[in-house]
C-alpha cells in the first residue's frame, strides 16, 4: 500500500529514449550548392534547381522547382548591387590606398546604426552596402515562408546554411533541407 502515491521516472526514460531514437532514424540533410558564376562573400548568384534523388517521394519535383526559381529571381534582383560596389571598390582601391574596399567589407557584416541624422555621406554609404545581409535574410524570409506554406507538413526543413565548399578551404551559403522527425501519432499526448 505505501507503493500506491510512489512516482516512477521509468516512463519518463522511456519517453525519452523513444524521442532519440525517432531523432536518430532521420536521413541525412540534402545540401543545394550554388551553381552561379559569380559569387559575392560565399553567396552565390544562382542554386542548382536540379531535383535531388533523395527527395524522390517526400516532395514533387515541380513544387522543388518553383521553390529554387523563387529564391534564384529574389538573388537575381538583389545580388548585382553587391556586384557593383565590389567591382567598384577593387577598381578605386589603388587610388585611394584601399579606402575604398571599406565599402565592401561592410558588405559582409552587419547593418551599421547611424545615430546621427547628418554624415559625411561614409555611414550612409554602409547602410547602403548592407545589401549582402539584406539580401542573405530575404532568402531566409522567403524560404521560412516556403516552410510555413508546405515543408513542415511533408517533415522537411528548408534553411540557408554557412558550409565549407568541396573543392577549396572557403565557406559558401547553401540551401539545406532537413528531414524533421515524424510525431508518432499513436502515442498519446
Amino acid at each position: 500500500m505505501a507503493d500506491f502515491d510512489e512516482i516512477y521516472e521509468e516512463e519518463e526514460d522511456e519517453e525519452r529514449a523513444l524521442e532519440e531514437q525517432l531523432l536518430k532514424y532521420s536521413p541525412d540533410p540534402v545540401v543545394v550548392r550554388g551553381s552561379g558564376h559569380v559569387t559575392v562573400f560565399g553567396l552565390s548568384n544562382k542554386f542548382e534547381s536540379e531535383f535531388p534523388s533523395s527527395l524522390t517521394g517526400k516532395v514533387a519535383p515541380e513544387e522543388f522547382k518553383a521553390s529554387i526559381n523563387r529564391v534564384n529571381s529574389c538573388l537575381k534582383k538583389n545580388l548585382p548591387v553587391n556586384v557593383r560596389w565590389l567591382l567598384c571598390g577593387c577598381l578605386c582601391c589603388c587610388c585611394t590606398l584601399g579606402c575604398s574596399m571599406w565599402p565592401v567589407i561592410c558588405l559582409s557584416k552587419r547593418s551599421l546604426k547611424v545615430n546621427s541624422a547628418k554624415g559625411d555621406g561614409w555611414e550612409s554609404r554602409c547602410l547602403k552596402l548592407s545589401a549582402l545581409n539584406q539580401t542573405r535574410r530575404s532568402i531566409e524570409k522567403l524560404l521560412e515562408w516556403e516552410n510555413n506554406r508546405l515543408y513542415h507538413k511533408l517533415c522537411l526543413h528548408w534553411r540557408l546554411s554557412k558550409r565549407k565548399c568541396e573543392t577549396n578551404n572557403m565557406m559558401e551559403y547553401v540551401i539545406l533541407i532537413e528531414f524533421l522527425p515524424k510525431t508518432p501519432i499513436f502515442r498519446p499526448d
